[in-house]
């Protein structure tokens, strides 16, 4: 039987990473391998200076076999590949995000991250995100039929399938925008604040992010603000 290994930078004990395992389970033996808390916004980072403890984790999905792991979304799946499981998986899905990632926040995603090293271990790689608020109705409803069709549909090697859901109702939704490109804007124009002095001279910083929703027509986050599902493909070679 074919092997799917899925994680993700939300940790282990995700509801994302539940749903996305659940609708997973149809294409073959479902494996887990993720972080054992929030490493959102890890990018691509992998340990080299220091170990990973890996530990066996009881998954509230009958037949899935799960561990934890003290690294990043990348270290998951290369512990995946090349430590736990007997065979390379047939694909390697990481979300499904807790928050959208397109535009430039591609660039600082641990779920595109695990992504794009799943396609650098030649394994079918796809990420997927939803927006931050509760509602869940454009995902399950188009999540099963994205899986399908991306499953199927061939990538070049350093590509990866990113999927992101808005997170309006499925009423409100307006349906699912192919091949869309990555936006160079981003939803957050990110500047910093100083929240108080510190010993010796140091300042306390804190990001501030201001909203934005100026995007080119044709882009990822031009779909989501419009309320439509982005799918498209990366790259992270040349």
């Amino acid at each position: 039987m074919n092997k799917i290994l899925i994680t993700n930078d939300d940790g282990i004990a995700a509801d994302g990473l539940l749903r996305l395992v659940k609708a997973a389970q149809k294409y073959g033996e479902v494996w887990v391998v993720a972080p054992d808390s929030q490493r959102s916004a890890c990018s691509h980072s992998i340990a080299i200076h220091h170990n990973l403890e890996i530990y066996p984790y009881d998954y509230p999905v009958e037949g899935v076999t799960a561990y934890t792991c003290s690294g990043m979304p990348g270290d998951c799946v290369r512990v995946g590949i090349h430590y736990l499981m007997k065979e390379k998986p047939l694909a390697v899905l990481a979300g499904i995000n807790h928050g959208y990632n397109s535009a430039t926040d591609i660039q600082y995603s641990g779920t595109c991250g695990a992504a794009f090293e799943g396609a650098f271990q030649e394994c079918h790689a796809i990420a997927f995100s939803e927006g931050i608020n509760d509602c869940h109705e454009v995902t399950e409803h188009y999540l099963p039929i994205l899986l399908e069709e991306l499953m199927n549909t061939p990538l070049g090697y350093g590509e990866i399938h990113n999927v992101n859901f808005p997170s309006c109702p499925l009423s409100e939704c307006k349906g699912v925008l192919r091949d869309c490109k990555v936006s160079h804007s981003m939803f957050y124009r990110d500047g910093y604040k100083m929240l108080g002095p510190l010993e010796q001279g140091g300042v306390l910083v804190g990001i501030d992010g201001r909203p934005n929703r100026e995007c080119e027509e044709g882009t990822d986050m031009h779909a989501l603000v419009n309320q439509y599902v982005s799918v498209g493909v990366v790259h992270n070679v040349s």
